[in-house]
């Protein structure tokens, strides 16, 4: 295969890769639209970049500058997915289930969590 090759099935590829990261992006912002309302936070919120990240980390942890463990390399993103986890599945009275659900598969936990009965009780 030669350059032109390779860069005319990276072109092929580009919109896949943009349009299934667009997708993801709306249901995540969905499901966290509504957890936000059952934690009594502005919803509109959950479409903004970083201020998502601010306040669901404020309702899991009652801190929300814990996001900014995000910005350290190489393992920040898989300590603060795992913190995550680990203390927002118990502020809406989730358990191990529910911890493992957002490690591995977040945006389809938070529509769980947002449209189905769990409630929230604050950080645990």
């Amino acid at each position: 295969m030669d350059q032109q090759q390779i860069m005319d099935l990276y072109a092929q590829m580009l919109p896949t890769y943009i349009g299934s990261g667009l997708v993801s992006y709306v249901i995540t912002s969905i499901g966290l639209m509504k957890m936000f309302e059952k934690a009594g936070v502005t919803n509109w919120y959950a479409w903004i970049p970083f201020l998502n990240l601010y306040w669901i980390t404020k309702i899991a942890t009652g801190n929300g500058w814990l996001f900014l463990l995000i910005l350290i390399p190489c393992v920040g993103a898989l300590i603060y997915t795992i913190l995550l986890a680990v203390k927002l599945a118990p502020a809406y009275g989730c358990g191990g289930g529910m911890i493992a659900l957002l490690i591995f598969f977040p945006w389809i936990a938070y529509l769980i969590m947002g449209f189905g009965s769990a409630q929230y009780v604050g950080p645990q």
